[in-house]
């Protein structure tokens, strides 16, 4: 392992850690003000959806963008446990019945096995409520500008024209709402879309809000905009060949789902070789974004190369 990974892997698993011990306090028993009380079993819900288990990547990659602008640290970190909040919210939601209909996620019981479905949905909503809490909170930022930007960028990238949006295409795509209930011949645009919000929304968000949070300037914002976007399409396609590759105790959830539901994947439409050269192809988008920094930039190069990696 080079330097520049084992420097990219230690960064990684503190961001990790730290987010874990914010998550864990932000999900404490005591009530805030303003709050009644905190049922226990909704509690319990939501902190199985969101404690113990995955690589904390999107709040990594807005730690590491606000790092790069010189935002501050503690600051970027309770930013990235908001945003990690969302991400957690959708993993319970996709994993309903309804929805994806899956038993596993990071390796345990989904939240609606441990549960039941309606608890299941109670604690997504209450997440991804809290999650707006949090990015509104002064501790973010001391100007309450810098923290509406934050919560306005938070909200379109997970709702109707992000990734909830997204979500609605892939179902759509499975045909659900067709006739015949057969699954729909989608194009690559309309696939590259289609995970753009799904997925690629928060990634991008991800590394925006470092340049937010920093007040960077507009060249600055541009290129973290780029690599965002190379980022979360090259995260999809690596995780759509995870599918067709891997194993369930790999992934740590039921592995083979793609095809089994007729989702839209480049890794269909293409093939697999070819998923993989647009993929490494998209990497190599995302490093050439960042060409303008330094050294300071080099964890979110590494970044991009393990996304990469994600799908060997």
């Amino acid at each position: 392992m080079s330097q520049d990974e084992t420097s990219f892997q230690t960064a990684l698993i503190a961001t990790g850690e730290a987010i874990e011990g914010l998550l864990d306090r932000i999900l404490a028993e005591l009530p805030l003000p303003g709050e009644t009380t905190r049922p226990k079993n909704l509690l319990a819900a939501m902190r199985h959806g969101s404690l113990g288990g995955g690589k904390r990547l999107r709040p990594f990659l807005l730690s590491e963008s606000a790092r790069l602008c010189g935002a501050d640290a503690d600051a970027a970190l309770l930013a990235g446990a908001a945003l990690e909040l969302v991400h957690c919210y959708s993993l319970v939601h996709d994993d309903l019945p309804a929805m994806d209909n899956d038993d596993l996620r990071r390796g345990r019981p989904t939240v609606h096995k441990v549960y039941d479905d309606a608890l299941a949905i109670l604690a997504g909503d209450s997440l991804l409520t809290l999650a707006f809490d949090v990015m509104a909170r002064p501790a973010i930022h001391p100007d309450a500008k810098v923290r509406l930007d934050l919560v306005m960028g938070l909200a379109r990238a997970s709702g109707i024209g992000g990734m909830a949006g997204g979500q609605a295409l892939d179902l759509e795509a499975e045909g659900r709402y067709s006739e015949h209930k057969t699954p729909l011949s989608l194009k690559a645009d309309e696939i590259r879309q289609l995970q753009a919000m799904k997925t690629g929304a928060l990634l991008l968000f991800a590394v925006e809000a470092g340049g937010i949070l920093a007040q960077a300037p507009e060249r600055t914002r541009k290129a973290l905009l780029d690599y965002g976007r190379a980022v979360g399409a090259a995260f999809q396609i690596a995780d759509d060949i995870l599918d067709v590759e891997a194993d369930t105790a790999t992934l740590g959830k039921s592995a083979g789902k793609d095809s089994e539901q007729g989702k839209g994947t480049l890794v269909a439409l293409l093939g697999l070789d070819n998923a993989k050269a647009e993929r490494d192809r998209l990497a190599r988008v995302a490093l050439e974004a960042l060409a303008g920094f330094g050294d300071e930039a080099d964890r979110l190069r590494a970044t991009a190369r393990f996304i990469v990696q994600r799908g060997h």
